[in-house]
This record gives C-alpha cells, structure tokens and sequence, in this order.
C-alpha cells in the first residue's frame, strides 16, 4: 500500500478521499486554490499546498504545479477525484514520468474510453450498441451543422473530452443549432480545456442507466450493479439510486456484461462507470464511459459494502481484487441527493455565499459524504456541489422515507440549495413509483415547494430559530479555532 497519496481535487470528494486513505493508515497531501484556503479538506489533510488563484485553470488544472507538489512531498501516488484531470491522460502521464502512481485507469484507456467519440468506436467492435451519431470530435462549427442535418434533429451535442453534463446541449430546433455549438464548445474549454464536440440523436423519454465495474491488473474485472440517473436537470444528475426501479434482471444482466466488454476491449484496470441510455421499449444504447470515480458511487457501496475508494487504492498499487464476480451481493436500495448550492425556483441558477450554520441529518440508513463547516464560502468559480445525502433501506419504500427524513433534518443556512426540489421528487407520485426518465424535471418542476431563505436577514431567522430550540447559539467558529494538522506552503 502507498505511504502517501496527493488528492487532486476539492470540496466532499477530496474530503472523502482522505477519510479513506485514513482508514488505510495512509498520510495524505491536499492541494487548494486562493478560494479553497480555509476548505475542509485542506483542513482534514495531513500537508497542503497552495496552487494559485481560484481559476481552476491556473490553479486544480495546472498538471505541471500539481506533479510537482506530488515530487516535493514524497507523495507516491495521486489519486484525481472526480471532474479536473481526472479523465486527462496527459496527467496520468505526467504522474508516470514523475514515479507517482495514478490512482485510475491507465493513459491508453484513458484515451480509447476518456474521448468520446473514440469509446464510441470501441463499443461498436466489441459489439455493444451506440445511439445514432458522431464517430469523430470536430471544433468546426461548420462540421457540426452539417452533421445534425444529416442525421437529424433532435440532437445532443456533447463534448468529447469529459462529461457530468458539461459542454452538453440538446438541439430541438435549427433555429438553436448556432447558439448551443457556441455554448457547448465555451463550456467544454473552461471545463475540460478542449472544445472539441460531437453529436448523437437525442433519444426522448429514455432513463440514463449506468454500471459500476472494477478492474485489477491482472486480469480480474467485475460489475457490481446498475445506478438509475435518470433525475437530472441541464443534464446533470440530481438524485441516483439503485438498483434502478425499471431495471429487471434479464436487462441487469445485459448491461453488467456489456460493462466488462468495454472494459476488456480499452485495456481498463480501477473503477471505472459505463453509461446507458433504455428507450421505452428496452432497448439499450452506449453513452460513454466515465474513466474515473463517479460522484453517485456511494449508492453502489451501500448496497454491496464495497468501499469503492479503498478499492481504487488497492487496485493502483498493484492488489488483485479481492473478491470474483459470484462473491459480489446487492442488498436492499440506496438514494443519492446531490445537495448543490442553486436555487431550484430560478431554474437551478448557481448561490454563493457565507454559510453560517450547518446541521447534517445521522440516524439509521443515512450516509453524508460533505465538505460542509458553519463558515464556509461557497466560492463562485467551481460546481456548486456541497454534499451528498445518500439513503440506504431494505427496500425502496424505506430508502425513500429515510431519505425524506434526512431531508428534513438538513439545514444550510445562507445559501440556497437544491433541497426543496429533492423535498418535492421524493414525495411526487411519479417518482415514488419509479415512473420517470431523463425529462422528469422539465415535466414536473417548478413546484409550489417554498424556497429556503434566500437573503441574509431570513438566513440569520433560520439560524436563530434553530439556535432556540437547542438553547444555545450555533457556533460560528471561524478557521483561527479549528484544530489544524494541515502544513500550508505557498508555492511561489
């Protein structure tokens, strides 16, 4: 096992990371932006190190600044979160040539599966079907316009060099065709530092299906079940669960083993997600695969107990799996809400600020995986995930009532965040019925849910109110109190 692992990333994932590298007697290294100073997980941290401005571009992208702290602390491997590099096979090379392990698939995956339109290709010649579209990335406007008319519209264009709904748009009308090429393409570039697109037609009224694989060096793969993420808005996924209400056995089976084709075909060893789209009648076509860890991965590790984090540290240095595929269970469901700071009533639109109080749900079945403190700065130039309430029952109908009690026990005060949405679908009969697909937030929000206080004086009401009831205030505690074990060097 590693002695020291650098994390690449920030907010809960990076917090995560390090709680797992805990576990495993493993010091860890944390990198932050000018943003991220006071964050939890330069905080959680054994050592951490000043990258640059918050821009991610010249601070959690800058591979050359990052390998470098890798070298300068001895860290021996980097383990790249999600989102950032963690799909840039020139980080992983970078990380190589510097004699630090990639805690993720290695570069030749990365590129057969990583760029989108070359998985595409992939998936065909292992057999595995694809929707209608694109077998090549293009930055030509003019290309892209051609393309949709010859496959026709609707389209979803898509950017090649990552995904989690980033650079991506739906085309219903010609009229829209310039204006999202030109969107998309800005996005991709901010977010993955390459504009290239492609293009698929758009499938109506599918569920976005995806399966959890893992993959050791030698030789041993297996799947361990299907996550439903079919609950997204702007194409990012708000609620995930599993095992998917709409999947049966006989489907569940087809995509498990059209994941391992994928992964024999790219080479792929770690933990990697292959993504589906089932049409009404069934049928499935390939959608990508996520070359990383996802951000819904603790649904899968509550209905299998598999903690997918240390596996990915196992597997990186050099451990079999440790189990076959006949060893792997599923018991009862799990629900993931991506608690993010937007305001669902004003069309999810981004909320920043000074969050001075903070209360996480507990009791049984409920899981936070968060990088949230009372005074915390929802900084503005990163996604606004905040934490992740994720639900666990023996079956469905308990993992949605737990999950609507923690719902209810969770405050964050100061900023608005996407819980009175997830308030609303876990109580909307379509969803409580498991009858929804990919454009169930457009059919059925907005709600008449009441919006969480938006401004300073009704946040304070919040926190006083709650501050009553357990008569006493909440603390405010600023990061001069904290205890810190982190060692910051700015590096010059």
């Amino acid at each position: 096992m590693f002695k020291k692992v650098l994390v690449a990333n920030r907010g809960e994932i990076a917090v995560r990371i390090i709680r797992a590298c805990r576990d495993l007697g493993v010091a860890t290294v944390a990198v932050y932006s000018d943003a991220d100073r006071g964050a939890l997980h330069v905080r959680f941290a054994d050592e951490a190190y000043r990258l640059g401005p918050a821009p991610s571009s010249e601070s959690y992208l800058k591979v050359g600044a990052i390998v470098d702290v890798a070298r300068r602390t001895g860290a021996d491997a980097v383990h790249p979160g999600y989102g950032f590099l963690s799909e840039n096979p020139h980080f992983a090379d970078a990380c190589a040539a510097a004699g630090v392990a990639f805690v993720g698939p290695p570069p030749t995956a990365m590129r057969a599966l990583g760029e989108k339109t070359a998985a595409r290709r992939l998936a065909r010649d292992a057999g595995v079907p694809t929707v209608a579209g694109l077998m090549q990335a293009t930055t030509e406007a003019s290309q892209l316009r051609r393309d949709a008319a010859a496959i026709g519209l609707p389209v979803v264009l898509k950017a090649a060099a990552g995904g989690g709904g980033k650079g991506m748009r739906v085309v219903q009308d010609e009229r829209e065709l310039d204006g999202a090429i030109r969107n998309a393409m800005g996005e991709a570039a901010s977010a993955f530092g390459d504009a290239s697109l492609y293009l698929e037609r758009y499938v109506a009224q599918a569920r976005h299906i995806e399966v959890q694989f893992v993959a050791d060096g030698r030789g041993g793969i297996a799947w361990l079940g299907e996550r439903d993420c079919s609950l997204q808005r702007r194409h990012q996924k708000l609620i995930e669960e599993s095992p998917g209400p709409s999947v049966d056995e006989r489907l569940r089976e087809q995509l498990g083993e059209a994941a391992v084709r994928l992964a024999r075909a790219s080479g792929y060893v770690n933990a990697g997600t292959a993504e589906f789209l089932v049409d009404v009648n069934g049928a499935f076509y390939f959608l990508e695969v996520n070359a990383r860890l996802q951000v819904e991965h603790p649904v899968t590790e509550a209905v299998t107990g598999i903690d997918l984090v240390a596996l990915q540290l196992r597997i990186a240095a050099g451990e079999p799996l440790p189990f076959t595929q006949d060893d792997v269970v599923r018991r009862g469901h799990a629900i993931e809400c991506r608690i993010s700071a937007e305001d669902p009533e004003r069309g999810f639109v981004p909320s920043a600020g000074l969050i001075p109080f903070v209360r996480e749900p507990a009791g049984p079945g409920i899981r936070v995986d968060s990088a949230l403190y009372p005074g915390a700065v929802v900084p503005t130039e990163y996604d606004p995930l905040l934490a992740k309430l994720i639900a666990h029952g023996r079956d469905r109908a308990e993992a949605i009532a737990r999950m609507r009690r923690a719902l209810r026990e969770t405050v964050v005060a100061g900023v608005r965040t996407t819980i009175p949405f997830h308030e609303f679908a876990l109580a909307e009969p379509d969803f409580v019925r498991g009858a929804y697909d990919t454009e169930y937030v457009a059919a059925h929000w907005p709600s008449p849910t009441p919006a969480q206080p938006s401004d300073g004086v009704a946040a304070a009401a919040v926190v006083a109110t709650l501050a009553r009831r357990r008569h006493a205030e909440p603390s405010t505690t600023d990061a001069s109190t904290w205890r810190r074990s982190a060692r910051e060097d700015a590096l010059r």
